[in-house]
């Protein structure tokens, strides 16, 4: 008997909904177009802090590694050893530097020694005319030397300088690139770490350590308290006016989208609502001859409610298909590159769309239940 009456129902709301398929078709379109809004600005929130690091990476390094317990440098095996602690998919580039005082042509100037193959990628802003220096004796100067000096690419600089072991070192260096920054490093010539080294006669040290990794602030904290935990003689510091940025823009970014997303499905629901409105009106004597012959006001209810129902899977399902589809053209044309789709939030849209729905058809429903059957059947 009740599966009698459950096939029933469904022939019965499917039937209805064939029937007056002109305006369902405008429910479900509106609950499609609420799906697609809602699976793709959620797809979207997740994915954003991801694409978004990313992007704020071009403005440089957000973590610090500095030498612990007042000391001048930190060991190259140190930073190494600690730098195996941050997770390796996320960490982007590592850039130490060290910096000494030399003399050309009797003007003091500041060297920095580096590793160029790093900077570019913890400092990708740098506007470099040129080449980076591959070779030894190849230095890269900024644009303050360049027009101080009047040195161009290509251009010979004798550098001198005393080492620390106090003997005295004169060099003839070629310049392969001009950097301009509109920060300090347009005053400096920069020169490769090991070369810097070898004039200045000293094992591998760096002064400041450069770390540029996709993570949220909180999880920098975190990789800051792990580092502080495995290394005695480093001192790790958050580069905050990067990190804060980051955290301004993504929470008020994630707040847009989620106000994007509650409109659109208050809209949704707006729109079926008023197109079961409409269908209820259209079926008053439908619903007062079923009344008449004993139908009860649940059974109206249910049947209504399931036709709701089925327009929110239904939608629901296309409104998923579509909405991956808006996320991927979203973030192909902001951020040049795919998003990572999370297939779990399909049901939890579909589930969504559902009950929204189904919340549109109350008033309906209830419009439906107060029919009085004498009334509509004398055509009142």
């Amino acid at each position: 008997m009740m599966n009698k009456n459950r096939r029933f129902i469904i022939k019965t709301v499917f039937s209805s909904l064939i029937r007056r398929r002109s305006r369902i078709a405008i429910a479900l379109l509106g609950v499609a177009i609420g799906a697609t809004v809602l699976l793709g600005m959620i797809t979207l929130c997740y994915d954003i802090p991801r694409q978004m690091g990313q992007e704020f990476r071009s403005y440089g390094a957000n973590l610090l590694l500095l030498p612990a317990n007042n000391q001048p440098t930190v060991a190259m095996t140190d930073v190494n050893n600690a730098v195996s602690f941050l997770p390796k998919d996320k960490l982007l580039g590592v850039t130490p530097f060290r910096y000494e005082s030399i003399r050309s042509n009797q003007h003091p100037y500041t060297i920095v020694g580096t590793d160029f193959k790093q900077v570019t990628k913890t400092s990708p802003y740098w506007h470099i005319e040129g080449t980076l220096p591959q070779n030894p004796h190849e230095i890269m100067i900024g644009t303050d030397i360049a027009n101080f000096a009047k040195l161009t690419i290509g251009s010979p600089m004798t550098i001198s300088g005393k080492s620390k072991q106090d003997s005295r070192f004169d060099e003839d260096l070629k310049v392969t690139g001009i950097v301009k920054t509109g920060r300090s490093e347009d005053g400096f010539i920069f020169i490769d770490l090991h070369d810097l080294e070898q004039l200045f006669e000293e094992r591998e040290q760096a002064e400041v350590v450069e770390v540029s990794i996709t993570a949220t602030e909180l999880e920098l904290q975190q990789y800051i308290e792990t580092l502080k935990q495995q290394s005695s003689t480093i001192d790790p510091h958050l580069i905050k006016w990067v990190t804060k940025s980051e955290t301004l823009v993504l929470g008020k970014l994630s707040s847009l989208l989620y106000l994007v997303t509650f409109v659109v499905l208050i809209l949704t629901m707006i729109c079926v609502a008023t197109t079961m409105m409409t269908v209820v009106m259209e079926r008053r004597k439908e619903i007062g001859l079923k009344k008449a012959i004993g139908a009860t006001n649940q059974s109206i209810a249910k049947e209504f409610l399931a036709e709701g129902l089925v327009l929110g899977i239904v939608g629901g399902m296309i409104g998923a298909i579509c909405g991956f589809i808006f996320a991927q053209i979203i973030s192909t044309n902001v951020f040049g590159r795919s998003i990572i789709i999370e297939f779990y939030l399909i049901p939890v849209t579909i589930i969504i769309s559902a009950i929204v729905t189904v919340i549109a058809c109350l008033i309906p429903v209830k419009r439906a239940l107060e029919v009085e059957p004498a009334l509509v059947l004398r055509g009142e």
